[in-house]
Order: structure tokens, then sequence, then C-alpha cells
């Protein structure tokens, strides 16, 4: 599974973005897909995913403000987020995990900034 992330770019505080991942290879294999973030100096932090069944979750930090989609057709997921606070900031990495096996896909990642 390839995972090609896109979307990014710089947005100032309150602003919307909406980022894109496609996918390709088995996709029968994946079990969900979703976004991971990555600030300058600080851990990878989970979030959002959607399952094959389309479950989803957030973290408590993006609820209310960011919606994960899927369009099936195209093999791609989506990440809009709107009122974009400076903590926002990050890389945003695409993510899917095998449905079996449990390996782990990542994509290359693709930077949001949000100016304040």
């Amino acid at each position: 599974v390839q995972l090609q992330a896109s979307g990014g770019g710089l947005v100032q505080a309150g602003e919307s973005l909406r980022l894109s991942c496609a996918a390709s290879g088995n996709m029968i294999s994946i079990a969900a897909m979703g976004w991971y973030r990555q600030a300058q100096g600080k851990q990878r932090e989970f979030v959002a995913r959607i399952t094959g069944e389309q479950n989803v979750n957030y973290a408590d930090s993006v609820k209310g403000r960011f919606t994960i989609s899927v369009d099936n057709t195209r093999n791609t997921i989506y990440l809009q987020m709107n009122s974009l606070k400076p903590e926002d900031t990050a890389v945003y990495y695409c993510h899917a995990i095998h449905r079996t096996t449990r390996l782990h896909y990542w994509g290359q990642g693709t930077l949001v900034t949000v100016s304040s």
C-alpha cells in the first residue's frame, strides 16, 4: 500500500484547509486509514481515523473542528480542517493499518502552518 498526501499550506488562524491522501495497492487488506501529525520538537500524535465500516475517531484537540471522510471510488481520504489554530501547525502524515498483520503504512507528510 502506498499513500500520497497533499493539501498542506500556510493559512491564518480561523481559516480552513483540506488534506487529501490517495492510496494505491491492495486496499482490501486495509482496516483503517487516518491522519497523524508531528509538530516541531514533539512526538507524532493521532489526529483522526476512519475504518472500513465508516467508524470515525478524533483526537480531543480537533473534535468539532476537523472532519475525516473517504471516497472509496478514488481510494482517497480527506481531512477537512476548520477553525485552524496556531497549535495545529505540524507535518501531517497519512496512515493506514493492515487488517490482519497490523502493519502500519505511512505517507510522506504534508506541512500545515497556521499563523496567528
